[in-house]
C-alpha cells in the first residue's frame, strides 16, 4: 500500500507499478488550504521569474532553455535546462552555492511499472534528455539578484566544464 500510495515507486525514481498520490493528511490539507489566497499570485511570479531566467539566459548565451509555445504557458514547476557534462555541470554548480536536481532520471518508458507495456519501445530522444537535464532553482520568492547569480553560475560552469 505504501508502494502504490507514492506513484508505485519502490525507492526515488524508480517505480515498480503504476500508483497514485495519495499522501495528503489533515496538517498537509490545512496549509494547502492556506496556500490557495496566494496561489494567483505565486502563478504569476513564477510565469515572471521564469521567463526572466529565459531572457537572462538567452544574453548569457545559454540556449537550452525550456521552450513555451505563444499559446501556450507555464508556472515553471521546476526550471530545467539540458546541458552536456551534466555530473561536473552539476558539481561546479554546487560549489558555487547553487542547488539542482535531476528529475525523472529514468525514463518513462524503462520503469518497471512498464515493462512489457506497449508504450515499452526505444525513445531516443527521451533517453538523451534525461541525460542532460538539469533543475535550478525555482519558486515564487526567487530575487533577482539571486537569479542573477544562478544564471552567471550555470553559464561559468558551462564554460568551465566544456
Amino acid at each position: 500500500m505504501r508502494r502504490i500510495s507514492r506513484h508505485g515507486q519502490l525507492r526515488h525514481y524508480y517505480h515498480t507499478e503504476v500508483g497514485i498520490n495519495g499522501r495528503i493528511d489533515t496538517l498537509q490539507a490545512a496549509i494547502l488550504l492556506a496556500k490557495l489566497e496566494v496561489f494567483p499570485q505565486e502563478v504569476e511570479a513564477r510565469k515572471r521569474i521564469g521567463q526572466r531566467y529565459i531572457q537572462q539566459m538567452n544574453l548569457a548565451g545559454i540556449d537550452s532553455t525550456p521552450t513555451i509555445l505563444p499559446h501556450n504557458t507555464s508556472v515553471y514547476a521546476q526550471f530545467t535546462v539540458q546541458v552536456d557534462n551534466r555530473a561536473k555541470v552539476q558539481a561546479a554548480l554546487k560549489e558555487m552555492g547553487v542547488p539542482t536536481a535531476v528529475h525523472y532520471p529514468l525514463v518513462l518508458h524503462k520503469q518497471p511499472a512498464l515493462a512489457g507495456k506497449s508504450v515499452n519501445r526505444p525513445c531516443p530522444h527521451a533517453e538523451a534528455a534525461s541525460e542532460r537535464v538539469l533543475s535550478l532553482p525555482m519558486h515564487p520568492y526567487l530575487t533577482e539578484p539571486d537569479q542573477d547569480h544562478i544564471v552567471q553560475s550555470l553559464a561559468d560552469a558551462i564554460r568551465e566544464t566544456a
